[in-house]
């Protein structure tokens, strides 16, 4: 990758470009690793090979990638998950993210420390503090969406941002419908990442202003109208939901493609939205209405 010159060359792509750590798949492929303080080893599903992942690996692999932002490598424990495995991996966070700093050899990537703690507000506060001290140039909440309900998600968002400086960019990981951002913006966060518009898009659900879309319902087949009204993305400038329902019924890729793309452009334009409302100071009517007209169908 690096000598094909990163991931913006080989994608032809000149926007930003954030990459993980690994620090999720040490979260989601459990059964089949081993952790301690020194790294991650995992055994491959395909050979049985053993793969290893450090702080210090994690990072030369995404300076090889090029990417703008890049993330230390983290433990994120699984809701529910007792004290004792919450402070762990507050632990082996706190003290990865100083081999990562330590690591890091490209001036021109900002690399992004992560705050672990699960719903337990002392041990954020405590990861908080302690990453603050090192004076990373943004910072991120990890462990939500991992098991915790929706609630629980809410209630300890908002402290957990407070915990942040307020003179760097505060990036909310793996949240992404529409109401948690706009509730996430509403306690200080500027950045989110998400799978659900491109997963969403395969699954034939498409994001409109008036809440999801589901394209595979009969109700689409003779429809001449396109996805959203007003909306000016590629897919809706050209098809119908007719044609698009279509698609899905006759299972051609072009369908989770279209649909892909029209999610990708709800969300541009989400955000857009959201930008110009906190500088005219009406975020706080934006995000009401907006929650109020999608209630009963996100």
């Amino acid at each position: 990758m690096a000598e094909l010159g990163g991931l913006h060359r080989l994608m032809s792509w000149d926007g930003p470009i954030l990459t993980d750590s690994g620090g999720f798949q040490i979260y989601s492929l459990a059964t089949c690793r081993k952790i301690d303080d020194r790294a991650a080893v995992f055994r491959s599903h395909l050979d049985g090979s053993l793969l290893e992942l450090s702080p210090e690996k994690a990072v030369a692999i995404q300076e090889n990638l090029g990417s703008d932002i890049a993330m230390c490598l983290d433990e994120c424990a699984p809701a529910p998950s007792g004290p004792e495995a919450l402070r762990e991996a507050v632990r082996r966070t706190i003290l990865w993210a100083e081999r990562c700093r330590d690591a890091q050899r490209r001036p021109d990537q900002a690399l992004f420390a992560i705050v672990q703690g699960g719903t337990d507000l002392a041990l954020r506060a405590e990861c908080a503090a302690a990453l603050a001290k090192l004076d990373f140039p943004g910072y991120a909440l990890g462990g939500f969406s991992v098991g915790e309900s929706a609630a629980q998600m809410v209630a300890a968002l908002k402290p957990s941002a407070a915990l942040l400086p307020v003179h760097k960019p505060r990036y909310l990981m793996g949240v992404g419908r529409p109401q948690d951002i706009l509730d996430a913006v509403a306690c200080g966060v500027d950045m989110f990442d998400c799978v659900l518009p491109t997963r969403n898009g395969r699954n034939a659900s498409a994001f409109t202003a008036d809440g999801l879309l589901r394209v595979r319902n009969a109700c689409h087949k003779r429809d001449p109208a396109p996805l959203e009204s007003g909306c000016t993305c590629y897919t809706c400038a050209r098809y119908s939901r007719a044609y698009l329902h279509h698609l899905f019924q006759a299972d051609e890729m072009l369908g989770p493609t279209l649909l892909s793309l029209h999610n990708v452009a709800f969300y541009c334009r989400l955000m857009a939205d959201v930008r110009q409302a906190i500088r005219e100071k009406r975020f706080a009517a934006f995000h009401a209405v907006s929650l109020a007209r999608w209630a009963a169908r996100l």
